[in-house]
Protein backbone atom coordinates (compact mmCIF):
# COMPACT_ATOMS: atom_id res chain seq x y z
CA UNK A 1 0.00 0.00 0.00
CA UNK A 2 2.73 2.26 0.82
CA UNK A 3 4.65 1.63 -2.42
CA UNK A 4 1.90 2.68 -4.49
CA UNK A 5 0.72 5.82 -2.34
CA UNK A 6 4.63 6.70 -2.83
CA UNK A 7 4.04 6.08 -6.66
CA UNK A 8 0.86 8.03 -7.27
CA UNK A 9 2.53 11.47 -5.19
CA UNK A 10 5.69 10.69 -7.39
CA UNK A 11 3.17 11.09 -10.06
CA UNK A 12 1.41 13.60 -9.04
CA UNK A 13 4.77 15.50 -8.90
CA UNK A 14 6.44 14.80 -12.14
CA UNK A 15 2.88 15.80 -13.84
CA UNK A 16 2.81 19.17 -11.33
CA UNK A 17 6.33 19.92 -12.72
CA UNK A 18 4.85 19.45 -16.49
CA UNK A 19 2.01 21.61 -15.43
CA UNK A 20 3.94 24.12 -14.58
CA UNK A 21 6.43 24.15 -17.06
CA UNK A 22 3.58 24.37 -19.34
CA UNK A 23 1.73 26.98 -18.10
CA UNK A 24 4.91 29.27 -17.96
CA UNK A 25 5.43 28.46 -22.05
CA UNK A 26 1.91 29.64 -22.45
CA UNK A 27 2.26 32.85 -19.98
CA UNK A 28 5.56 33.61 -22.41
CA UNK A 29 3.46 33.71 -24.91
CA UNK A 30 0.67 35.03 -24.27
CA UNK A 31 2.99 38.06 -22.79
CA UNK A 32 4.83 38.31 -26.70
CA UNK A 33 1.77 38.16 -28.01
CA UNK A 34 0.55 41.08 -26.44
CA UNK A 35 3.56 43.08 -25.33
CA UNK A 36 6.28 45.10 -27.46
CA UNK A 37 9.43 43.05 -27.13
CA UNK A 38 12.67 45.11 -28.30
CA UNK A 39 16.62 43.63 -28.97
CA UNK A 40 18.42 47.20 -29.30
CA UNK A 41 21.59 45.12 -30.75
CA UNK A 42 22.52 42.38 -33.49
CA UNK A 43 25.17 42.66 -35.97
CA UNK A 44 23.34 40.64 -38.92
CA UNK A 45 23.80 42.88 -41.41
CA UNK A 46 27.31 41.38 -41.55
CA UNK A 47 25.98 38.77 -43.27
CA UNK A 48 23.79 40.64 -46.32
CA UNK A 49 27.32 40.50 -48.18
CA UNK A 50 26.56 37.40 -48.94
CA UNK A 51 24.34 36.96 -52.21
CA UNK A 52 21.03 36.44 -51.77
CA UNK A 53 20.82 36.94 -48.13
CA UNK A 54 17.22 37.51 -46.93
CA UNK A 55 15.77 38.22 -43.54
CA UNK A 56 12.70 36.59 -45.18
CA UNK A 57 14.17 33.87 -44.80
CA UNK A 58 15.02 31.25 -42.10
CA UNK A 59 18.57 30.63 -41.61
CA UNK A 60 20.43 27.47 -40.00
CA UNK A 61 23.36 29.50 -39.68
CA UNK A 62 23.07 32.84 -38.18
CA UNK A 63 21.01 33.86 -35.40
CA UNK A 64 18.22 36.53 -37.04
CA UNK A 65 16.04 36.56 -39.42
CA UNK A 66 12.17 37.06 -39.71
CA UNK A 67 10.91 33.96 -39.57
CA UNK A 68 12.69 32.99 -36.52
CA UNK A 69 12.16 36.67 -34.81
CA UNK A 70 7.96 35.67 -35.20
CA UNK A 71 9.16 32.21 -34.05
CA UNK A 72 10.55 33.73 -30.60
CA UNK A 73 8.52 36.39 -30.26
CA UNK A 74 10.91 39.67 -30.57
CA UNK A 75 8.57 42.10 -32.56
CA UNK A 76 11.60 45.04 -33.00
CA UNK A 77 15.31 44.51 -33.93
CA UNK A 78 17.79 46.89 -33.87
CA UNK A 79 20.32 46.28 -36.72
CA UNK A 80 24.07 47.28 -36.64
CA UNK A 81 25.73 49.06 -39.19
CA UNK A 82 29.00 48.10 -38.09
CA UNK A 83 32.17 49.13 -39.26
CA UNK A 84 35.24 47.88 -37.38
CA UNK A 85 37.90 50.78 -36.34
CA UNK A 86 40.94 51.54 -38.77
CA UNK A 87 43.22 53.86 -39.65
CA UNK A 88 42.32 57.34 -38.84
CA UNK A 89 43.12 59.79 -42.47
CA UNK A 90 40.87 61.30 -44.52
CA UNK A 91 41.23 58.21 -47.36
CA UNK A 92 39.91 55.97 -44.23
CA UNK A 93 37.59 58.00 -43.38
CA UNK A 94 35.70 58.20 -46.67
CA UNK A 95 36.05 54.56 -47.53
CA UNK A 96 34.28 53.53 -44.10
CA UNK A 97 31.76 56.08 -44.61
CA UNK A 98 31.24 54.65 -48.10
CA UNK A 99 30.45 51.72 -46.21
CA UNK A 100 28.50 52.50 -43.66
CA UNK A 101 26.29 54.14 -46.52
CA UNK A 102 26.59 50.47 -48.24
CA UNK A 103 25.25 48.77 -44.95
CA UNK A 104 22.46 51.50 -44.56
CA UNK A 105 21.25 50.50 -48.12
CA UNK A 106 21.30 46.57 -48.06
CA UNK A 107 19.39 46.78 -44.49
CA UNK A 108 16.70 49.13 -46.32
CA UNK A 109 16.76 47.11 -49.22
CA UNK A 110 16.53 43.33 -47.40
CA UNK A 111 13.46 45.35 -45.83
CA UNK A 112 11.50 46.51 -48.09
CA UNK A 113 12.45 43.24 -50.17
CA UNK A 114 9.90 41.65 -47.28
CA UNK A 115 7.52 44.50 -47.06
CA UNK A 116 4.73 42.63 -45.85
CA UNK A 117 6.33 41.02 -42.99
CA UNK A 118 8.49 44.42 -41.81
CA UNK A 119 9.28 47.49 -42.14
CA UNK A 120 12.01 50.00 -41.21
CA UNK A 121 11.12 52.18 -37.60
CA UNK A 122 11.66 55.19 -36.64
CA UNK A 123 10.18 56.19 -34.02
CA UNK A 124 8.91 54.62 -30.74
CA UNK A 125 5.69 55.20 -32.29
CA UNK A 126 5.90 53.38 -35.85
CA UNK A 127 7.37 50.35 -33.15
CA UNK A 128 3.95 49.70 -31.22
CA UNK A 129 2.08 50.99 -34.64
CA UNK A 130 4.21 47.89 -36.82
CA UNK A 131 3.42 45.63 -33.53
CA UNK A 132 -0.28 46.41 -34.06
CA UNK A 133 -0.01 45.73 -37.57
CA UNK A 134 1.53 42.12 -37.46
CA UNK A 135 4.77 43.55 -38.84
CA UNK A 136 8.37 43.44 -37.02
CA UNK A 137 10.15 46.90 -36.43
CA UNK A 138 13.42 46.92 -38.14
CA UNK A 139 15.37 49.98 -36.71
CA UNK A 140 18.79 50.81 -37.61
CA UNK A 141 21.81 51.89 -34.98
CA UNK A 142 25.56 52.33 -35.64
CA UNK A 143 28.23 50.61 -33.99
CA UNK A 144 31.04 52.84 -33.66
CA UNK A 145 31.21 56.08 -34.68
CA UNK A 146 34.40 56.02 -36.67
CA UNK A 147 33.11 56.04 -40.20
CA UNK A 148 32.09 59.78 -39.45
CA UNK A 149 35.67 61.07 -39.06
CA UNK A 150 35.86 64.39 -38.31
CA UNK A 151 32.89 65.51 -40.39
CA UNK A 152 29.78 66.43 -37.98
CA UNK A 153 27.21 66.14 -41.15
CA UNK A 154 27.70 62.84 -41.35
CA UNK A 155 25.73 62.68 -38.18
CA UNK A 156 22.72 63.78 -39.65
CA UNK A 157 23.17 61.79 -42.39
CA UNK A 158 23.28 58.51 -40.70
CA UNK A 159 20.19 59.97 -38.89
CA UNK A 160 18.42 60.87 -42.25
CA UNK A 161 18.93 57.23 -43.37
CA UNK A 162 17.28 55.93 -40.42
CA UNK A 163 19.98 55.41 -37.36
CA UNK A 164 18.43 56.13 -34.06
CA UNK A 165 21.75 55.31 -31.87
CA UNK A 166 25.51 55.63 -32.40
CA UNK A 167 27.89 53.62 -30.65
CA UNK A 168 30.22 56.48 -29.96
CA UNK A 169 33.54 53.36 -30.31
CA UNK A 170 34.32 49.94 -30.90
CA UNK A 171 37.42 48.09 -29.04
CA UNK A 172 39.62 50.84 -29.97
CA UNK A 173 39.79 54.66 -29.84
CA UNK A 174 39.23 56.78 -32.47
CA UNK A 175 38.44 60.34 -32.62
CA UNK A 176 35.55 60.55 -30.34
CA UNK A 177 36.39 58.54 -27.26
CA UNK A 178 38.56 56.18 -25.49
CA UNK A 179 37.35 52.36 -25.72
CA UNK A 180 36.86 50.47 -23.09
CA UNK A 181 39.25 47.43 -24.81
CA UNK A 182 41.69 49.78 -26.29
CA UNK A 183 45.86 47.88 -25.59
CA UNK A 184 47.06 50.58 -25.84
CA UNK A 185 45.00 52.77 -23.43
CA UNK A 186 42.94 56.01 -23.19
CA UNK A 187 44.23 58.65 -25.44
CA UNK A 188 41.04 61.50 -25.36
CA UNK A 189 40.83 60.66 -21.31
CA UNK A 190 38.04 60.45 -22.38
CA UNK A 191 35.57 62.13 -24.52
CA UNK A 192 37.18 64.33 -26.86
CA UNK A 193 36.58 67.87 -27.94
CA UNK A 194 35.26 66.47 -31.07
CA UNK A 195 33.50 63.85 -29.49
CA UNK A 196 31.77 66.59 -27.26
CA UNK A 197 30.04 67.92 -30.69
CA UNK A 198 29.06 64.62 -31.51
CA UNK A 199 26.90 64.24 -28.31
CA UNK A 200 25.52 67.44 -28.93
CA UNK A 201 24.57 66.93 -32.46
CA UNK A 202 22.81 63.39 -31.76
CA UNK A 203 21.34 65.32 -28.64
CA UNK A 204 19.95 67.93 -31.37
CA UNK A 205 18.87 65.64 -34.09
CA UNK A 206 16.82 63.08 -31.48
CA UNK A 207 19.06 60.26 -31.65
CA UNK A 208 20.32 57.62 -28.93
CA UNK A 209 23.81 58.37 -27.47
CA UNK A 210 25.17 54.64 -27.34
CA UNK A 211 27.77 54.27 -24.52
CA UNK A 212 28.04 50.41 -24.77
CA UNK A 213 32.23 50.19 -25.50
CA UNK A 214 33.61 53.24 -24.46
CA UNK A 215 35.80 54.01 -21.54
CA UNK A 216 34.60 54.79 -17.77
CA UNK A 217 36.03 58.10 -17.89
CA UNK A 218 34.29 58.66 -21.19
CA UNK A 219 30.97 57.22 -20.14
CA UNK A 220 31.19 59.80 -17.32
CA UNK A 221 31.99 62.64 -19.69
CA UNK A 222 29.02 61.80 -21.76
CA UNK A 223 26.45 62.32 -19.12
CA UNK A 224 28.23 65.32 -18.52
CA UNK A 225 27.65 66.79 -21.92
CA UNK A 226 24.36 65.06 -22.99
CA UNK A 227 20.95 67.02 -22.26
CA UNK A 228 18.97 63.68 -22.93
CA UNK A 229 18.99 59.94 -21.32
CA UNK A 230 21.79 57.38 -22.90
CA UNK A 231 21.60 53.34 -23.40
CA UNK A 232 24.03 51.01 -23.30
CA UNK A 233 22.99 48.67 -26.11
CA UNK A 234 24.56 45.74 -25.46
CA UNK A 235 26.32 45.78 -22.20
CA UNK A 236 26.80 44.09 -18.86
CA UNK A 237 27.35 44.45 -14.90
CA UNK A 238 30.58 44.67 -13.65
CA UNK A 239 29.36 43.22 -10.49
CA UNK A 240 29.00 39.58 -11.43
CA UNK A 241 31.35 39.44 -14.90
CA UNK A 242 34.58 41.75 -14.89
CA UNK A 243 34.86 42.76 -18.41
CA UNK A 244 35.55 46.31 -18.58
CA UNK A 245 32.86 46.30 -21.07
CA UNK A 246 30.53 46.51 -18.30
CA UNK A 247 28.94 49.21 -16.01
CA UNK A 248 29.82 49.05 -12.64
CA UNK A 249 27.26 49.95 -10.00
CA UNK A 250 28.56 53.54 -9.81
CA UNK A 251 27.78 53.85 -13.17
CA UNK A 252 24.14 51.66 -13.51
CA UNK A 253 23.45 54.31 -10.29
CA UNK A 254 24.75 57.53 -12.75
CA UNK A 255 22.47 56.08 -15.52
CA UNK A 256 19.36 56.09 -13.19
CA UNK A 257 20.10 60.11 -12.97
CA UNK A 258 20.32 60.27 -16.14
CA UNK A 259 17.10 58.63 -17.10
CA UNK A 260 18.84 56.41 -19.68
CA UNK A 261 19.11 52.17 -19.78
CA UNK A 262 21.38 49.26 -19.74
CA UNK A 263 20.77 46.47 -22.76
CA UNK A 264 21.60 43.04 -21.05
CA UNK A 265 24.01 42.10 -23.91
CA UNK A 266 23.61 38.02 -23.59
CA UNK A 267 27.21 37.35 -24.76
CA UNK A 268 29.01 34.57 -22.67
CA UNK A 269 32.26 36.93 -21.98
CA UNK A 270 30.20 39.71 -20.53
CA UNK A 271 27.82 37.55 -18.42
CA UNK A 272 30.35 35.50 -16.36
CA UNK A 273 34.12 35.61 -16.19
CA UNK A 274 35.20 32.82 -18.54
CA UNK A 275 36.80 29.83 -17.33
CA UNK A 276 40.43 29.10 -19.21
CA UNK A 277 40.00 27.75 -22.43
CA UNK A 278 43.94 27.38 -24.19
CA UNK A 279 42.12 24.68 -26.49
CA UNK A 280 39.61 27.22 -28.24
CA UNK A 281 41.64 30.18 -27.78
CA UNK A 282 44.70 28.78 -29.58
CA UNK A 283 42.11 27.35 -32.30
CA UNK A 284 40.63 31.03 -32.80
CA UNK A 285 44.31 32.53 -33.40
CA UNK A 286 44.75 29.49 -35.43
CA UNK A 287 41.79 30.47 -37.82
CA UNK A 288 42.49 34.46 -37.46
CA UNK A 289 46.27 34.25 -38.33
CA UNK A 290 45.17 31.99 -41.31
CA UNK A 291 43.04 34.90 -42.65
CA UNK A 292 44.84 37.85 -41.12
CA UNK A 293 43.66 41.11 -40.35
CA UNK A 294 39.69 41.04 -40.45
CA UNK A 295 39.34 44.59 -41.69
CA UNK A 296 41.47 44.17 -44.70
CA UNK A 297 39.40 41.10 -46.17
CA UNK A 298 37.11 41.30 -48.85
CA UNK A 299 33.37 40.63 -47.29
CA UNK A 300 33.33 37.02 -48.88
CA UNK A 301 36.70 36.22 -46.92
CA UNK A 302 34.84 37.90 -43.93
CA UNK A 303 31.94 35.62 -44.43
CA UNK A 304 34.49 32.73 -44.46
CA UNK A 305 36.33 33.46 -41.19
CA UNK A 306 33.11 34.18 -39.28
CA UNK A 307 32.01 30.77 -40.42
CA UNK A 308 35.10 29.41 -38.66
CA UNK A 309 34.78 31.39 -35.81
CA UNK A 310 31.46 29.94 -35.52
CA UNK A 311 32.57 26.61 -35.82
CA UNK A 312 34.92 26.53 -33.70
CA UNK A 313 32.91 28.40 -30.82
CA UNK A 314 30.29 25.67 -30.73
CA UNK A 315 32.71 23.17 -30.35
CA UNK A 316 34.86 24.47 -27.81
CA UNK A 317 32.76 26.84 -26.11
CA UNK A 318 31.36 26.38 -22.23
CA UNK A 319 28.41 29.22 -22.78
CA UNK A 320 26.52 30.69 -20.21
CA UNK A 321 23.38 30.45 -19.93
CA UNK A 322 19.98 32.32 -20.27
CA UNK A 323 19.76 32.02 -16.17
CA UNK A 324 22.98 34.12 -16.38
CA UNK A 325 21.32 36.61 -18.46
CA UNK A 326 18.49 37.60 -15.96
CA UNK A 327 21.16 37.04 -12.72
CA UNK A 328 22.08 40.31 -14.73
CA UNK A 329 18.38 41.34 -15.38
CA UNK A 330 18.02 40.87 -11.29
CA UNK A 331 21.15 42.77 -10.36
CA UNK A 332 20.14 45.65 -12.09
CA UNK A 333 16.85 45.72 -11.07
CA UNK A 334 18.42 45.47 -7.44
CA UNK A 335 20.91 48.05 -7.42
CA UNK A 336 18.79 50.76 -9.37
CA UNK A 337 15.29 49.49 -10.29
CA UNK A 338 12.99 48.39 -12.72
CA UNK A 339 12.74 51.10 -15.24
CA UNK A 340 16.31 51.12 -16.36
CA UNK A 341 16.64 47.88 -17.92
CA UNK A 342 16.34 46.06 -21.12
CA UNK A 343 17.58 43.58 -23.19
CA UNK A 344 20.63 43.67 -26.22
CA UNK A 345 21.60 39.92 -27.44
CA UNK A 346 24.48 41.13 -30.05
CA UNK A 347 23.33 38.45 -31.90
CA UNK A 348 25.72 37.55 -34.92
CA UNK A 349 28.28 39.85 -33.19
CA UNK A 350 29.11 36.79 -30.74
CA UNK A 351 26.03 37.48 -28.70
CA UNK A 352 24.42 33.55 -27.75
CA UNK A 353 23.83 31.27 -24.73
CA UNK A 354 22.67 27.86 -23.69
CA UNK A 355 19.13 27.80 -23.94
CA UNK A 356 18.71 31.10 -26.40
CA UNK A 357 21.60 30.80 -29.26
CA UNK A 358 19.38 32.24 -32.10
CA UNK A 359 16.05 34.76 -31.66
CA UNK A 360 14.19 31.79 -32.21
CA UNK A 361 14.61 30.86 -28.03
CA UNK A 362 14.15 34.32 -27.08
CA UNK A 363 10.91 33.50 -24.78
CA UNK A 364 13.16 31.29 -22.92
CA UNK A 365 14.58 34.41 -21.35
CA UNK A 366 10.93 35.77 -20.46
CA UNK A 367 10.20 31.88 -19.11
CA UNK A 368 13.21 32.49 -16.78
CA UNK A 369 11.82 35.96 -15.52
CA UNK A 370 8.14 34.40 -14.76
CA UNK A 371 10.19 31.79 -12.87
CA UNK A 372 11.78 34.25 -10.48
CA UNK A 373 8.26 36.10 -9.96
CA UNK A 374 8.54 39.00 -13.06
CA UNK A 375 5.26 40.11 -13.73
CA UNK A 376 3.66 41.26 -16.74
CA UNK A 377 4.44 44.83 -16.14
CA UNK A 378 8.02 44.34 -15.23
CA UNK A 379 8.37 41.90 -18.17
CA UNK A 380 6.58 44.30 -20.64
CA UNK A 381 9.56 47.33 -19.04
CA UNK A 382 12.31 45.54 -19.34
CA UNK A 383 11.41 43.97 -22.96
CA UNK A 384 10.90 46.89 -24.72
CA UNK A 385 9.05 49.52 -22.48
CA UNK A 386 12.26 51.23 -20.83
CA UNK A 387 14.18 51.77 -24.23
CA UNK A 388 11.17 52.92 -25.62
CA UNK A 389 11.18 55.40 -22.72
CA UNK A 390 14.11 56.63 -23.79
CA UNK A 391 13.56 56.74 -27.52
CA UNK A 392 10.35 58.87 -26.62
CA UNK A 393 12.61 61.02 -24.42
CA UNK A 394 15.18 61.68 -27.13
CA UNK A 395 12.59 62.47 -29.72
CA UNK A 396 10.99 64.66 -27.93
CA UNK A 397 14.93 66.94 -26.87
CA UNK A 398 15.48 66.42 -30.34
CA UNK A 399 12.40 68.00 -32.09
CA UNK A 400 9.88 66.48 -34.26
CA UNK A 401 11.08 63.16 -35.26
CA UNK A 402 11.69 63.09 -39.44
Amino acid sequence: MKTLISIAFAVFLFSGCNNSEEQLIKRADKIHASILTVDTHCDTPMEFSTAGFDLGVRHDDGCVDFPRMIEGGLDAEFFAVFIGQGPRNDSSYNKVHQKALDIFDAIHKNVEKNSAMAEIAYTADDAYRLKKAGKIAAFIGVENGYPIGMDISRVKQYYDLGARYITLCHTKNNDICDSSNDPNGPESNGLSPFGTQVVKEMNRLGMMVDISHISDKSFYDVLKVTNAPVIASHSSCRALCGSPRNLTDDMLLALKDNGGVIQICILGNYLKTPEPNPEMEAKLKETQDKYGDYNALPDETKKLLRTEYRAVQKRYEKLATVKDVVDHIDHVVQVIGIDYVGIGTDFDGGGGVDGCKTVAEMKNITIEMLRRGYSKSEITKIWGGNVMRVLRKVEEIGGKPA
